[in-house]
């Protein structure tokens, strides 16, 4: 089964409140200065259409224009722009297209509109804490505090709200389970649940060939069928809580704060069961909070809360797996990280981020350190295609701002490569559309 990349089809407003603040903050050790989005020419039109599939063309040129300074040593950046409008701290991020989706502590949840990163619209509040959100076609999966998982889509024909169409597990779930003794589990002492709800937060959810996962502190993994909302499998899966999930080649990675990755995957296609490939194992005793895996799928990372970026690398079968490489990231935990193309960055408690340049062996060197947020970086995306000589990195902070960078590629260089101080002018003219 071929997997479809999400999209979402929003209707573009026309006008919006205008949440964006380019920065000029003063940055410790910032050796960039803050590359400009300048609209040099825009056009958007709204067009009705019967078909809630069809979105209106709608294109959108505008310049990058980068002043860069190349020092001895890495690079460190300033943000792009300032993204604020929670009412608590930031807590997941999702890309769709030219829209980023980001979610907060405070129940709420923001579209954010590129290039000119003006907020959209905004839904959810109400609903319990966010932990993590992805989307699937025009719906948006979100996983709550409150150990359930809701489902929005998109609504164009009301002014693009987001309308709640579902709740996980759904209430046919529920009663075609609860009269049978044997679909009850003990979840703690003196309790039991039925075997389809999480007993704890949901704190991370991933997206695989129509089925969503989840992992929740309750140290399960369940599996639900997109197309019908059906919890089929519920998993035993760590010792402890469950930080993060991504799922790459049909294989589901789970990191939890028992200091363990697992990868996990079907018998064979027809089958809704999983089992436990293969083990990855961290620092004894150090949780691990996040996992990438690369593109091919041949290396996987993990960032621990001892401070530590780990890849591991494992045979054909996922059944043995090695160390290639660890790495002191951060003087605190790390919390997130995200992979585009050779270039891993991982966000920390300590408030920064670190970008890294992937080796063929998986080994990985710094080339870049990003400060600016006020509190702990809890979340980073980045896209995909490249922008100018570079890559748009996102991320939020429990200081409640989500924040934007470029990242330039050619530019970067390790701490034992970089070049004496130079400096480079470059102005690209973009379409976004």
């Amino acid at each position: 089964m071929v997997q479809n990349k999400p999209s979402l089809v929003f209707q573009k407003k026309s006008s919006t409140e205008d949440m964006v603040s380019l920065t000029d903050h003063p940055v410790s050790e910032t050796n960039l200065s803050t590359p400009l989005l300048s609209t040099t020419a825009s056009s958007s039109s709204s067009v009705t259409s019967s078909d809630a599939d069809d979105s209106p063309a709608t294109s959108n040129r505008f310049e990058l224009r980068i002043s860069m300074t190349a020092t001895s040593g890495f690079h460190s950046y300033r943000s792009l722009a300032v993204l604020s409008g929670h009412v608590g701290s930031v807590s997941c991020l999702a890309l769709c297209g030219e829209f980023i989706l980001s979610a907060s502590q405070g129940k709420d949840i923001i579209v954010w509109q590129q290039p000119d990163l003006r907020q959209f619209t905004k839904f959810g509040q109400g609903d319990g804490s966010v932990k993590a959100l992805v989307t699937v076609g025009n719906r948006v999966f979100t996983a709550h505090q409150d150990s359930r998982i809701r489902v929005w889509k998109v609504s164009r024909r009301s002014e693009n709200l987001f309308r709640l169409v579902d709740t996980l597990p759904t209430t046919k779930d529920y009663l075609g389970k609860f009269m049978k003794q044997s679909n009850y589990v003990q979840t703690r002492r003196h309790h039991k649940r039925l075997w389809i709800e999480h007993a704890d937060s949901i704190s991370c959810l991933a997206v695989s060939n129509g089925f969503i996962y989840s992992g929740s502190w309750d140290r399960t993994l369940k599996v639900w069928r997109i197309s019908d909302f059906k919890c089929l499998e519920s998993i035993k899966a760590h010792d402890d809580a469950i930080n993060g999930l991504i799922a790459s080649k049909g294989v589901v990675y789970s990191a939890s704060a028992d200091g363990k990755i697992k990868a996990w995957g079907k018998a064979n296609s027809s089958s809704f069961s999983h089992s436990l490939k293969g083990i990855l194992e961290g620092h004894k005793d150090v949780s691990l909070n996040s996992v990438v895996v690369s593109e091919d799928g041949k290396f996987v990372y993990g960032g621990g809360s001892d401070g530590f970026v780990m890849g591991w690398s494992g045979n054909s079968e996922l059944n043995s797996w090695k160390v290639v490489c660890e790495m002191k990231a951060h003087q605190m935990a790390v919390l997130c990280t995200c992979l585009t193309g050779n270039y891993l960055c991982s966000g920390s408690a300590d408030k920064s981020i670190s970008v890294w340049k992937r080796e063929a062996c998986g080994g990985i060197c710094r080339v870049g350190l990003i400060r600016g947020h006020e509190g702990p970086v809890r979340c980073l995306q980045a896209l995909p295609n490249s922008v100018g000589d570079g890559f748009m990195l996102y991320s939020g902070s429990l200081d409640k701002s989500l924040r934007v960078w470029w990242v330039p590629r050619d530019s970067a260089q390790t701490e034992e490569e970089a070049p004496p101080v130079q400096i480079v002018e470059k102005s690209y003219t973009l379409l976004a559309s």
